[in-house]
């Protein structure tokens, strides 16, 4: 009964498979997965346009620098000899007339208070620009893990359906040598166990394969069932240099650490900015027209012009808080720059020891491989000529699936492992 619904289960798995195959499966290379990311991925676009509002606060900032021209047009109708009694003080004289002219106010200085928030959000602006790369980064190493993750699990997959092809050689012969009474049936009761034991390696290998595409579809920045020819890439070679360059390489290039440092900056120069407000402000104004129609008090044209100086001295203790915010603000954030900083050495650092394992693996897999197919040879010629028993050959079937198994895993995650560590010491933009 359990081999018949294992026989059945397999069936549904490569009908699924041959309806995928219907599909005409696009081929694909790392290089152009990447390029793919970086075109469609939503994230990207979004940190892009994030950059570009940090770049139109500069510009909001800076035109303080600039004249403020305003354009009025007046009209007034009163009683002769009209004064204003209640209300807003101002000229309580009111005139009938009809007036247009302009005003130009011009910012002269507040001895380095704007240009310090102009700083700062440079500053904040080139955050964002390296936020931009780091997302960039984010979405190429995402990219890599599911692109050699697919990979392996097309490779784990192929190692299934090769095991229940032999596996099932296996069964078919026990099977018509037990029938024929040079085997027993508890032969055939192994082999059949084995049989099936491939099985569910073959199901759980089709589950992780179509797992791992979709995950490489996601990391694409799309939707949808997509399918692909993936192409293998070149295995890289032994690692060079010591963890201790590579730390200071993520130092200098990580690009998630410069924003953080951007951002640092930004609140420094943003609390000095705002040390600063109690500087004297000094603007001009000039305001010129002309009046065509008016009461005869009043002339065809008019031309003033006048400078300001606004000196803070006391609105409740509002300018020192809002200095101590801001100067708290900068050292938290010179803090938070440490704590990456220590993070990112220990990332390399772990980083390192992975590919270095991974790279030991590559080796100590492909020896495990080769041992393990000899042995299958010698225990599938000594069961052949009865000098074994099925245990034997059936130990030695497992330790050739777990080899080939390792073997199909070592290179990819070498590579994976390669991937994360670049991405770790900036290396992926």
């Amino acid at each position: 009964m359990l081999q018949r619904r294992l026989i059945i289960a397999v069936s549904l798995i490569c009908c699924s498979v041959g309806a995928a195959c219907g599909q005409t499966p696009r081929p694909l290379s790392l290089k152009q997965a990447q390029d793919l990311a970086l075109t469609n991925h939503p994230q990207i676009k979004a940190a892009a346009f994030r950059a570009l509002a940090a770049r139109a606060v500069v510009v909001q900032i800076k035109s303080v620098y600039f004249p403020t021209v305003q354009g009025a047009l007046t009209g007034a109708e009163a009683e002769s000899g009209s004064r204003i009694e209640a209300g807003l003080l101002n000229n309580p004289t009111v005139f009938a007339r009809y007036a247009n002219g302009i005003s130009v106010s011009q910012f002269i200085t507040d001895f380095g208070h704007t240009g310090k928030l102009v700083e700062s959000s440079n500053l904040r602006a080139s955050s964002e620009d390296e936020n931009t790369v780091a997302t960039r980064a984010d979405i190429l190493v995402a990219v890599d893990q599911a692109y050699f993750g697919a990979l392996r699990a097309q490779s784990v997959l192929a190692v299934a359906q090769e095991t229940v092809a032999a596996r099932q050689s296996v069964v078919d012969q026990v099977s018509a040598l037990e029938k024929s009474g040079l085997k027993s049936g508890l032969d055939l009761s192994f082999a059949e166990v084995n049989l099936a034991q491939a099985k569910l390696l073959l199901i759980g290998a089709q589950n992780e394969s179509d797992a791992a595409f979709a995950l490489l579809t996601a990391a694409l920045g799309l939707s949808g069932d997509q399918t692909y020819t993936l192409e293998e890439e070149p295995m890289p070679g032994a690692m060079a240099g010591s963890v201790t360059s590579l730390i200071d390489q993520a130092m200098h290039d990580r690009p998630d650490l410069l924003a953080l440092r951007f951002n640092r900056d930004a609140d420094f120069e943003f609390a000095e900015a705002e040390r600063r407000l109690w500087y004297p402000t000094i603007s001009s104004v000039g305001v010129a027209g002309e009046s065509p129609v008016h009461a005869t008090a009043l002339p065809n044209t008019y031309v003033a012009a006048a400078i300001n100086v606004s000196i803070p001295i006391f609105n409740g203790h509002l300018f020192s808080a809002r200095r101590a915010e801001a100067e708290a603000n900068a050292q938290a954030s010179n803090q938070v720059v440490k704590n990456q900083e220590n993070l990112i050495s220990r990332d390399v650092k772990v980083a390192w020891l992975n590919a270095s394992t991974a790279y030991q693996a590559l080796a100590v897999t492909a020896q495990f491989l080769a041992q393990a197919t000899q042995s299958m040879s010698l225990a599938r010629a000594r069961y052949d000529l009865g000098l074994s028993s099925i245990v034997e050959l059936s130990q030695a079937q497992l330790n050739l699936t777990q080899a080939q198994l390792a073997d199909a895993s070592a290179k990819y995650d070498y590579q994976t492992r390669r991937a994360e560590l670049d991405y770790q010491i900036g290396a992926l933009h």
